[in-house]
């Protein structure tokens, strides 16, 4: 057996590691080992990347088995989670952390959710963010209610090309309040732009949109910023994360208030939670905020220091005189996010959005290749898209569950008439063998 399979040493080096142990040769350290059962070679392949190496030592295990290959989005994400994020996520001193509202006592988790806040900052080009909230859902919510209080008014426009799920939290929570919500009918997977400049008057204290929207499609809403700013309104953005490594900033769209799920950073699916909502925002709204906001500050002795500020004691005590009875967030799911944005850094989050969008675009050119599919959109797609097949996407997608596959979000239960749409989303962890598959597999089940 050849000691050069062992360690990278040299003989020498070797030689005095066994005498250090007490023996003659690495055949005597492996003596115990009868000879029929030691490696002739280990073989060892060239490097590979963390999830290279974690995604083939899944396929090892799985081969007696049949997992799921997910091309299902929808607002929650098949993302690659870096082992840094559970390592220090996992640690006590996050773990079993509340809300600090002692700083004397809570200095490192203060400190982590204001790095966090700037994380947030950096990544929507807004100037304020808090310390998290709920989910993107009530994120949606909250600032439907910042613009409330920013504005006087009582109306908000909701976009129907908004997550229908998201859109059904902001109802639930405004179900009470003296507020006029009109929704728009969706245009082909767009905004209908028409239908909405017909109902933007003065008396509208918001604009709500989704970028890339719940079918897939990018928009530019720099004009649409301009129009709502012109009635005195707020134009808010519920936005997907990793798709801002190459799209534009909510800050450099015109964007008031920026608002999103969390999940895609560096949060695990586990059934639907938990995750975390960011929220962000021009300066001049953060006494509006919700929840907890930490500030950065000097002690009595100039050292640095972190606190909770900008909120008055009624946000704890007092739940009717409160901005908001969103205190004890998410607040690890946060961190989380925060160690997730920091692993990959700036250029790293551009490459992850390349991919995702690269890979994307694959899969559509092949989708579109089987007879009888197009698709709905008439924009631009980041990693999702919708397909209009010439069958109930519903019965389609049950018949590839029993495939392993995944296959996307029928529309007809969120839309009517959308009952031959599917939503298809593809991330970086989708190879180009399951793309393939996966056409493959919709080809036949359309054609027969």
């Amino acid at each position: 057996m050849n000691d050069s399979h062992y360690c990278p040493h040299t003989p020498e080096e070797i030689a005095e590691m066994l005498s250090v142990i007490g023996v003659a040769s690495v055949e005597e350290l492996f003596a115990p080992i009868p000879a029929a059962l030691r490696a002739k070679t280990f073989n060892i392949p060239p490097g590979m990347s963390e999830f290279e190496t974690f995604s083939r030592m899944q396929e090892i295990a799985g081969e007696n088995s049949q997992g799921m290959t997910h091309f299902i989005g929808g607002g929650f994400y098949d993302h690659i989670i870096p082992s840094v994020v559970d390592h220090l996520a996992n640690r006590s001193e996050f773990y079993t952390a509340y809300t600090p509202y002692q700083p004397e006592c809570s200095q490192g988790t203060l400190q982590a959710l204001f790095e966090y806040q700037t994380a947030i900052c950096r990544l929507t080009g807004l100037d304020v963010s808090n310390a998290s909230l709920y989910d993107g859902g009530t994120a949606c919510a909250e600032a439907a209610m910042m613009a409330l209080r920013v504005t006087g008014r009582n109306k908000i426009i909701l976009d129907g090309c908004v997550s229908p799920f998201s859109r059904e939290v902001l109802k639930t929570y405004l179900f009470n309040l003296d507020v006029d919500i009109v929704e728009i009918a969706p245009l082909d997977g767009l905004l209908n732009r028409s239908a909405l400049a017909a109902v933007l008057d003065d008396s509208v204290a918001a604009v709500l949109v989704q970028n890339p929207n719940f079918f897939g499609s990018i928009e530019d809403f720099s004009a649409l910023s301009e129009q709502v700013h012109g009635v005195g309104a707020l134009l808010i953005g519920s936005v997907y994360p990793i798709s801002l490594g190459i799209l534009k900033s909510p800050g450099e769209i015109g964007i008031d208030i920026a608002v999103g799920d969390g999940q895609s950073l560096g949060n695990p699916l586990s059934f639907g939670g938990p995750s975390f909502g960011f929220i962000a925002a021009t300066k001049k709204y953060i006494r509006n905020m919700p929840g907890r906001i930490v500030g950065e500050t000097v002690d009595r002795n100039g050292k640095r220091g972190f606190v909770l500020t900008l909120q008055a004691r009624e946000q704890h005590i007092k739940r009717h005189k409160a901005t908001s009875n969103i205190c004890s967030n998410q607040g690890l799911c946060a961190l989380r996010g925060l160690i997730f944005l920091s692993s990959i850094g700036k250029e790293g989050l551009t490459d992850l959005a390349r991919l995702n969008r690269d890979k994307a675009e694959y899969a559509k050119s092949l989708c579109v290749g089987i007879p009888g599919v197009s698709l709905l959109q008439s924009s631009v797609t980041f990693n999702e898209f919708t397909l209009v097949l010439p069958k109930h996407a519903a019965d389609v997608v049950a018949g590839q569950l029993e495939k392993g596959i995944a296959a996307g979000v029928p529309l007809g239960q969120y839309y009517d008439g959308l009952e031959n749409c599917l939503v298809v989303t593809v991330t970086e962890k989708r190879t180009k063998k399951e793309i393939e598959l996966f056409v493959k597999e919709l080809e036949v089940a359309l054609c027969n």
